[in-house]
């Protein structure tokens, strides 16, 4: 023993337990210790410079756990596969995001990894989206290949994801009309017209569900309502599609300009006037409120 020295130093100097000292010197917690006594540490005894003449190997510190970390969800994700990529439960993981399962995530958004987990050293290997889950094709145009890769990506990652019927949709378009001061036979009848309310929709340019939004015009709506918008969420393509259709109809001369605009582009109609197409587009519409 040295002078300051205590039993409890002693033990963890040492890598033993506190208790083992105690017993094996028949002390207890209470004992008076002084400098110069001997003090075994499980069969081996330490003298006044207190160098063991048995030394014990001292135990591994155990290593702490990793800290909190966060990802990017990529295209094709999915929470379960997230998780067991960074070693953490499923559960964890949801709690430490407030999510549940059923939430929707998407691209580009990111999760708090909780503290147990682990990084990838290496960037995981992304399964690539089907190519034919999409045509690269509409009305004989034909789009970029970049597009149609991502239209094929969120085709893919849409039909992983729950998603409402046609009649919940319709509600849910309708629903957010009315609340954003939109009449709702108008709504029903571009997201009919568009998707037959089917939120799983992807066209080749890489229009998204119900209301058909591309995500450049995703970001345009998400500026209209002042929040970011999710297309991939069936509610907030809702808001989208029909911020969009708002925003139309206050900036358009007429009505038939706005749903126009909503199909060809308010600059192009203003500049080329209304393709033939989109004259037929117009009419469907016209012709779908009716039905609402």
């Amino acid at each position: 023993m040295k002078s300051g020295d205590t039993l409890g130093a002693i033990a963890a100097r040492h890598g033993v337990s506190l208790s083992s000292v105690l017993a094996a010197n028949g002390l207890s917690l209470s004992s008076i210790i002084h400098p110069g006594q001997k003090i075994k540490l499980s069969g081996s005894s330490l003298g006044f410079q207190g160098t063991p003449t048995k030394p014990a190997a001292p135990k591994a510190a155990p290593k702490p756990a990793p800290a909190a970390g966060e990802y990017t969800i990529k295209a094709g994700d999915t929470l379960g596969a997230i998780a067991a990529r960074h070693n953490v439960s499923l559960a964890s993981l949801l709690k430490a995001n407030g999510i549940s399962s059923s939430t929707v995530i998407y691209p580009g958004r990111k999760l708090t990894i909780p503290a147990g987990g682990s990084t990838p050293a290496a960037k995981p290997a992304v399964t690539p989206a089907p190519k034919n889950l999409v045509p690269d094709s509409f009305l004989g145009f034909k789009y970029p290949d970049k597009v149609v890769a991502d239209a094929n990506a969120n085709k893919q990652l849409l039909n992983s994801l729950p998603a409402p019927t046609q009649a919940q949709m319709r509600t849910i378009v309708s629903n957010t009309a009315r609340s954003m001061g939109v009449d709702p036979s108008l709504a029903l009848a571009f997201s009919y017209q568009e998707s037959g309310f089917n939120q799983r929709a992807v066209s080749p340019a890489n229009a998204i569900g119900a209301m058909q939004v591309i995500p450049m015009s995703g970001e345009w709506a998400s500026e209209l309502v002042g929040r970011k918008l999710n297309l991939l969420d069936p509610h907030d393509n809702a808001t989208a599609g029909v911020a969009i259709i708002r925003a139309l109809i206050r900036t358009s001369p007429s009505l038939d300009i706005a749903i126009a605009s909503y199909y060809q582009g308010q600059y192009s109609v203003k500049k080329y006037g209304m393709y033939e197409d989109t004259k037929d587009y117009v009419a469907a519409i016209k012709a779908h409120r009716k039905n609402f």
